[in-house]
């Protein structure tokens, strides 16, 4: 589906443009097509890749998705694979975008997610002076905006596990709290595998052998890559702060567990005096002791009342009971 098709001249807007009239604008002078397409079909793909001359292999990534971040040169061009996130609920949602840039175009193709990039747009038309730099200038505001929408995630995530403590410390350890930090487990590696890879990707347009398209704009990627470096460090910083809690939630299940056996036990030891003395003289002997006595019986009663109590007093200052 055809999102937006602009043409471009000298930071500002021309006009919106046909497909079949995109190579006419790419031909002028300091003119430059912008394009966003969501969720393309063959023949859409087809028809971008007439259009913009995109080389095979990179059409056919961006036509089965599912690719790492990265960044590939061919010749003039580039091809640059991003994932999103976004919160679904208490779920996240993944997507794709894969960028194509030339000297006189920009193609972005978008998979899965709901939320578009008419806002960047927007952004760069109110910036003329900036949008001047033609599609280098557009692809680090597509790059900026992917990264600047993690962050909000990676806040949900954060207020997500500290739920999870406080409901740990503050009632009994339940196996729910642990399907949940593994659920959270899993979201941060879902982010980290759209982050960690971003690094190396934004890293090649600032440092080393810049691409030609993006000479100038060194500064603007830069900051980008820094962004991307301290998301990649606090979702570190969260995944070991959620194994942390893993672990003491499974330390509190053990403690309450010796709790439960150090009760049982005690009580145990309260029946096991009563029950020794009860099986004495439970057994079948004529010549038992006190046997004709008339106090036997209250007397017994109260040796085993008598030595429970004292078993009791030391449980219980023990803190077994």
């Amino acid at each position: 589906m055809l999102v937006n098709c602009v043409a471009y001249q000298k930071g500002q807007k021309l006009a919106d443009v046909a497909i079949g009239e995109i190579r006419s604008y790419i031909n002028r002078p300091d003119c430059f097509v912008w394009v966003a397409v969501k969720d393309p079909d063959e023949a859409e793909l087809a028809a971008m890749q007439e259009q913009f001359g995109l080389h095979e292999l990179a059409v056919e990534d961006a036509r089965h998705g599912h690719q790492q971040p990265k960044i590939e040169e061919y010749g003039q061009s580039l091809f640059v694979v991003l994932h999103t996130i976004e919160q679904d609920g208490s779920d996240l949602r993944p997507g794709e975008m894969a960028i194509f840039v030339g000297p006189a175009y920009v193609l972005s193709v978008r998979r899965g997610g709901e939320r578009g990039f008419n806002d960047v747009r927007k952004r760069s038309e109110q910036e003329p002076e900036l949008l001047r730099h033609g599609p280098a200038y557009v692809l680090y505001a597509l790059m900026d905006a992917v990264v600047d929408r993690y962050a909000p995630v990676l806040d949900a995530l954060t207020t997500e596990l500290e739920g999870i403590e406080e409901r740990i410390f503050a009632s009994r350890t339940v196996r729910a709290n642990i399907e949940e930090l593994y659920g959270l487990k899993q979201k941060l590696m879902r982010l980290k595998h759209a982050t960690g890879p971003l690094l190396d990707t934004t890293g090649k347009l600032f440092g080393g052998r810049v691409p030609a398209l993006c000479t100038g704009l060194q500064d603007y990627f830069r900051d980008v890559y820094d962004h991307v470096h301290r998301l990649d460090q606090a979702i570190d910083g969260l995944r070991e702060m959620a194994t942390t809690a893993l672990s003491v939630n499974l330390a509190l299940i053990t403690i309450q567990e010796t709790e439960v056996t150090k009760r049982l036990a005690a009580y145990a030891a309260l029946v096991a005096v009563p029950t020794m003395i009860a099986g004495l003289y439970g057994m079948n002997f004529q010549n038992m002791p006190e046997l004709n006595w008339a106090y036997g019986y209250p007397v017994v009663l109260g040796i085993m009342a008598v030595v429970d109590g004292v078993i009791f007093y030391r449980l219980r200052k023990a803190k077994w009971l």
